[in-house]
């Protein structure tokens, strides 16, 4: 028995007029819950590399050097790149949640998001085209969204630029021009970086900001996104199932 038979057994399917519906919403917080602690988990033995090699704490002593070069230098970097991996490996799973999520409802509403709205969806990406095929084919009234749709739109675009990076010379990705003019001060950027963009010096960087994903922007990601499922989940329901409410 795996996962998904243990889920099934534990009342994730509730019944509808014509049978039963699928808890998506289950299945959307369960995937959300396993990235926060994947992140955890795997993000744990990076930070504690570094904050040993900046804590001079064994095995990262500073033996003694005339040179002038910060002692672990390479493994300090090796880390924190490790740790910017997986950060975005992280966006990336929660992109492809979020766009499962709405490929699911897509199939048990019967519509043909990806079809329909082609062009919106390659204008405005996957969320914008979602927005307009719900708008639309259910009636969803995206005015009313508690979540933050340019945070979770951001999400989508950080995993474009992780899944398809440019150069092979480098582990960092950075974000697109297209992306940077969208969203001047991009939600995925480091502090340092960020200080630029507040103090209006970044659109003077001589490299594009790079895509930085911390903890707290990975959460914060998240929490978004199961925002608007949240939101959006009854809603779905409602259009599934037009006449449950007069029969509850």
């Amino acid at each position: 028995m795996d996962r998904t038979d243990i889920a099934i057994d534990s009342a994730v399917w509730e019944p509808g007029l014509n049978g039963v519906n699928m808890d998506i919403l289950f299945f959307l917080k369960d995937r959300t819950r396993l990235i926060r602690q994947y992140y955890e988990l795997t993000a744990m033995p990076f930070t504690e590399i570094m904050r040993k090699i900046e804590a001079e704490e064994e095995p990262y002593i500073p033996p003694y050097s005339e040179d002038g070069e910060p002692p672990f230098l390479s493994e300090w970097i090796d880390a924190s790149e490790m740790l910017e991996v997986t950060g975005r490996c992280c966006i990336s799973m929660l992109s492809a949640s979020l766009q499962l999520y709405f490929k699911t409802w897509e199939r048990e509403l019967r519509v043909s998001c990806g079809k329909d709205f082609a062009a919106a969806f390659k204008k405005e990406g996957l969320v914008g085209g979602y927005r307009a095929c719900l708008a639309e084919q259910v009636g969803i009234e995206w005015s009313c969204c508690p979540a933050d749709l340019a945070i979770i739109e951001q999400v989508v675009l950080a995993r474009n630029r992780d899944q398809h990076p440019e150069t092979i010379t480098t582990i960092r990705v950075t974000h697109a021009e297209k992306d940077w003019q969208r969203y001047p001060l991009p939600f995925f950027l480091s502090e340092r970086e960020a200080g630029l963009f507040q103090d209006g010096e970044g659109q003077s960087l001589f490299m594009s900001p790079s895509l930085h994903v911390s903890r707290d922007k990975l959460m914060t990601a998240i929490d978004q996104v199961e925002r608007l499922c949240e939101w959006l989940e009854e809603k779905m329901f409602d259009a599934k199932y037009p006449l449950r409410n007069r029969h509850e």
